[in-house]
């Protein structure tokens, strides 16, 4: 055997493995010499000379007593040792020596008697400077006085990852004695902690010596079998002081009560942020479906593996719902949203389709009671209650769903109806936090839903006033016409725009198109009082110019509003027309045998502005020839530039094999932008080709 493998963790041919000494016993100076019957040193070793100071060659052969014993002391250790030479027992004790440098030290003795070759007796004695001993003492003691009495858990594992030492926390947080955890294998002992990550990150200080600090762990053990519990585990390298790796030593320390309460912070911010989400992309539009769809986009697959979103009839029709709590509750499922392809999706209902719940379901009753529903957990017989039949509820079984949630749509005091939340794949029960979570939604959501509702109440009134406002035109023999009037697409309010074909005497007709600048039921209104008024002034014979000055002055009584108008006077008989513009777009000429153009005419002030003269011009407007009238609305929009609009309109116009019908479709189609904000009419006059 070599001299490193004396000393090193190596092996001998016998398969022997030879560890690294401890340097303990370099610490303490350990010393060892040995007297003959006589009392004289025979044995001397190194740690000796460094304790006393004296050589081997200055203490072998020398009197023990008379070298290092002061002389008040001598008889008290010849005693001792003539008692130990007696009795064979060992003797143990402090006691002071002279060092050569004659100071005194006190120093521990460990002595023990044995035979000689002659079968006589001497004396080996161990000695260490009592001073560094008890310090050792002090260490080791505080050391285990602090393991045993700490509330955190401390353990030690080898380098095989087998428990060595567990302190008594560590009793009690795994629930297991320590004879229980001694020998055992880390994975042996935590049958309930998924160990993996641990393990490795074990592995990891066991082989590069960096310690690994406040790694958290989650599970169970058998203290606590029924409940999870959060620890925060440091793993630190053990090494002897020559170096060599002995094991880890890991504190853990129980933090469910703060893991918790890290874990809801982290969750309340996350609802804060599903909230804020919510609120950003809820309500986008005043459209009920669009709404309830963006309110299932938002919950899908965040807080439900499916949403539906089902409004009562009576809140769709604008009709106060019965307050009977007795019947069936008629439904409209107005958005499904599901977070995997699943035959879940049509036992909830599709979307637009009529639905009734009986009295007994889940979603009758939280509409009526105004109180959300939570089932943690669905059993066989809570499916029947939340599903519209028995069929709908096999299949939300065969799916999994395993807890189920219904928050009530409610605004301003009215019921409008109810969100319904399943999950199936997400494993977690719904809880109170979901419950306050998704009444945050639906609470948003119903108001949304409500001032959709009240917008399409209004809006209705409005457009049928304004449709009942505008006439049903019967053109004369020799005049084709054809009109189109489109509320605004998205727009919360109809506008004041309208038409009108007037027969006048000696054959003409008058065409007029206006715009009554605001929007609502007062602008509709008010053009109903303006078309009135230039109806009543085309009966009088005046000329367009003239028309406008006195529908100028009747704007002007009418605050706060004012209008645009384009009125013309169409003539069979000189095939021309007179034309007066009020502030509007100028009007379209397509001749029979040429392309479009707009005419160009002295476009005046709007109406109600006064004291500015309008001037009528005659254009010629012969069998065949188009002439086109509109409002902004056409033409109008916050993307493109006025001439480019113009350009496209002209480009749509041009073509002479269409009907005034198809050219009006044409127009709207290729125009009409169904988000924008205006509403829009259209007239198209034509001379009739005479016999």
């Amino acid at each position: 055997m070599s001299e490193a493998g004396s000393f090193g963790a190596d092996s001998d041919s016998s398969g022997l493995r030879l560890e690294l000494p401890s340097r303990l016993l370099e610490t303490l100076g350990v010393a060892v010499v040995a007297l003959d019957t006589t009392g004289r040193f025979v044995l001397w070793s190194p740690q000796a000379e460094e304790l006393f100071g004296y050589s081997a060659q200055e203490a072998l052969g020398r009197h023990a007593a008379q070298l290092l014993v002061p002389a008040r002391d001598r008889d008290l250790v010849a005693d001792k040792c003539e008692q130990m030479m007696e009795t064979g027992q060992s003797w143990a004790g402090v006691f002071p020596v002279r060092n050569k440098d004659d100071s005194t030290r006190l120093v521990e003795f460990h002595n023990t008697r044995l035979p000689d070759k002659q079968g006589d007796f001497c004396t080996l004695g161990i000695a260490t400077d009592a001073s560094t001993l008890r310090e050792v003492e002090r260490d080791v003691a505080l050391s285990t006085q602090l393991i045993a009495q700490s509330p955190i858990g401390l353990e030690v594992l080898d380098t095989d990852l087998r428990y060595v030492a567990v302190n008594p926390a560590m009793e009690r947080m795994h629930g297991l004695s320590a004879e229980d955890h001694l020998g055992r294998g880390f994975r042996e002992v935590l049958h309930s902690v998924s160990v993996d990550a641990s393990e490795a990150a074990v592995r990891e200080v066991l082989k590069t010596g960096r310690p690994q600090v406040d790694k958290y762990t989650i599970g169970r053990t058998p203290a606590d079998p029924d409940n999870d519990h959060a620890w925060s585990v440091s793993i630190y390298r053990l090494e002897a002081l020559n170096g060599q790796v002995l094991g880890v030593a890991m504190s853990v320390v129980d933090v469910t009560d703060r893991y918790g309460a890290i874990t809801a912070a982290a969750q309340a911010r996350q609802r804060l942020a599903q909230i804020a989400e919510g609120s950003a992309r809820i309500g986008t539009t005043l459209d009920m479906k669009q709404t309830a769809r963006e309110l299932a986009d938002v919950a899908v697959p965040e807080l439900a593996d499916i949403a539906v979103v089902d409004v009562l009839d009576s809140a769709l029709n604008d009709r106060r719902p019965a307050t009977s709590d007795s019947g069936p509750a008629r439904f409209r499922t107005l958005a499904v949203k599901t977070a995997y392809l699943s035959e879940a999706a049509g036992a909830v209902g599709t979307a637009d389709q009529p639905v009734s719940y009986d009295a007994d379901r889940l979603p009758t009753q939280c509409v009526r009671t105004g109180q959300p529903i939570m089932v943690t957990r669905v059993e066989e017989w809570d499916l029947a209650r939340i599903a519209r039949d028995a069929g709908a509820a096999a299949l939300l079984a065969s799916v999994g769903i395993h807890s189920y949630l219904a928050i009530p749509l409610a605004a301003r005091g009215r019921a409008l109806g109810v969100l319904g939340l399943m999950r199936g794949r997400n494993q977690l029960p719904f809880n109170a936090d979901d419950v306050t979570l998704a009444g945050e939604l639906a609470g948003r959501t119903a108001v949304s839903l409500d001032n959709a509702r009240l917008y399409q109440g209004v809006r209705n009134t409005a457009v049928t006033l304004q449709r009942s406002l505008l006439p049903k035109p019967t053109p004369p023999e020799d005049l084709e016409v054809a009109t189109r009037y489109q509320p605004a697409g998205t727009s919360t309010e109809v506008g004041g725009d309208w038409f009108d074909v007037i027969p006048l005497t000696e054959d003409k007709t008058a065409l007029v198109v206006g715009d009554v600048m605001g929007s609502g039921i007062d602008a509709a209104a008010t053009m109903g009082r303006l078309r009135t008024a230039t109806a009543t002034l085309a009966d009088l014979g005046l000329p367009p110019a003239q028309v406008l000055q006195h529908l100028d002055k009747i704007t002007a009584g009418i605050d706060p509003y004012i209008a645009t108008c384009i009125y013309a006077e169409y003539d069979p008989h000189s095939d021309s027309c007179c034309i007066a513009a009020a502030g509007h777009l100028p009007p379209a000429l397509t001749p029979a045998d040429g392309p479009p153009e707009l005419l160009d005419l002295p476009s005046g002030a709007p109406l109600g502005v006064g004291g500015v003269p309008f001037e009528t011009t005659i254009v010629p407007l012969r069998p065949g020839d188009q002439l086109v009238l509109y409002t902004d609305g056409l033409i109008e929009t916050r993307r493109d530039s006025i001439d480019e609009r113009l350009d496209l309109f002209l480009r749509v116009l041009d073509g002479h094999d269409r009907s005034l019908e198809e050219t009006c479709d044409r127009l709207l189609e290729t125009l009409r932008d169904p988000d924008d904000h205006d509403d829009v009419s259209v007239l198209i006059a034509r001379p009739r080709p005479r016999p």
